[in-house]
């Protein structure tokens, strides 16, 4: 069976470069949400007809929009984190002059590069490293809507943090902690970017991301073992690998984030994105900064680590979060949230998958 499993990864691999189909085929990690979401719709049909509600998700962060179901503002959420924990960052509406946002990012104390992403965002779409003040005007320039601009946080490594705390608990519980490896190249002195990119085993896989993202590197020659990181956001599209790191989970790390999480009011069930320096600081409270918070809609996105998990562990694992959104949501309620009428919360998910369709249809004019 090893000897056939070989063999499959070593033909997959001398064919991934050219047919991208094959790929999303053969590697379960990168298969569209679809597939990790549409099998387990009956069991949230289960959980809504046991909770008597099916709109019972909805009473899990009550400090949260509509408890963080993908259209509440990031902006806002990101105002709930104590300062010392969080980039600075400024809210740009749709409706802007490019010297007013200047004059922003000015009085707000934040330098280039930069980060600009959409206020309500969509798996990391349209998030971007901007570099000067030209980048930023274009960027507004092609972008109708409202925005979040940050400080680019240049610590070193990222993770995703998943938390929760039943509402008759005084200790909330760590169930998923994702680290990130962003994609990078290492120089031979003698190719370019591009070139080392097309042979990368992971980064030909998004050469015109990369390339966008690249542009003024992109025909140059890294010296000999000079190391580039070519993506610096976390994001498993833009070709981050995610790691299960739930080994480094202990009690000094869930102590540190029942500490922080009892200064966000309302928040019961979510992730936290996170740039660090490193796990030990982390865990002791020490050198990090949030840039995102995320509430119900969130992943325990370990489960994409596909060395140390499988397609239907990855169902089973969506599944037992589930089951923590039943028992957070069921709890508040019987305390006094209430459950969001359906018709409410269907209006206001399908305004957001009409934004998305927007978004995507935007991309691909960009």
């Amino acid at each position: 069976m090893l000897n056939l499993l070989a063999v499959i990864d070593l033909v997959s691999d001398n064919l991934m470069g050219k047919n991208k189909f094959l790929r999303k085929f053969t590697e379960w990690e990168y298969w569209p949400s679809t597939l990790f979401y549409t099998p387990n719709l009956p069991y949230a049909l289960y959980l809504g007809l046991k909770a008597g509600n099916f709109a019972f998700y909805t009473a899990v962060n009550p400090g949260i929009k509509s408890s963080g179901n993908g259209t509440e503002s990031k902006f806002n959420t990101l105002k709930m984190i104590p300062d010392a924990f969080k980039p600075k960052s400024i809210f740009v509406p749709m409706e802007r002059k490019w010297e007013d946002v200047r004059d922003q990012i000015k009085m707000a104390g934040i330098e280039f590069p930069l980060i600009a992403k959409p206020d309500i965002g969509f798996r990391g779409m349209f998030v971007k490293k901007i570099r000067s003040e030209e980048q930023m005007k274009t960027y507004l320039d092609q972008h109708p809507f409202n925005i979040i601009v940050q400080d680019f946080i240049g610590l070193p490594h990222e993770c995703g943090v998943f938390f929760h705390k039943l509402p008759d608990s005084k200790q909330g519980h760590i169930t998923s902690l994702t680290l990130k490896s962003y994609i990078q190249i290492k120089g031979d002195g003698q190719s370019t970017v591009s070139e080392l990119v097309h042979r990368d085993k992971r980064a030909r896989h998004y050469v015109e991301k990369l390339q966008e993202i690249n542009q003024d590197i992109w025909d140059t020659v890294p010296s000999l073992h000079k190391e580039l990181i070519l993506s610096e956001i976390g994001n498993h599209g833009r070709g981050t690998q995610f790691f299960n790191g739930n080994d480094q989970i202990d009690a000094q790390l869930e102590k540190t984030f029942n500490e922080l999480s009892a200064k966000i009011p309302g928040f019961y069930y979510g992730r936290f994105d996170i740039k660090y320096q490193s796990l030990e600081e982390l865990k002791q409270g020490k050198n990090f900064k949030f840039l995102e918070v995320n509430g119900i809609i969130s992943e325990p996105t370990h489960m994409y680590d596909a060395q140390k998990g499988t397609y239907f562990g990855a169902l089973k694992t969506i599944r037992k979060h589930w089951d923590i959104v039943y028992l957070i949501g069921t709890q508040n309620h019987k305390m006094g949230v209430p459950y969001m009428k359906i018709s409410t919360f269907w209006k206001e998910i399908s305004g957001l998958m009409k934004y998305v369709k927007e978004m995507k249809k935007l991309a691909h004019s960009v």
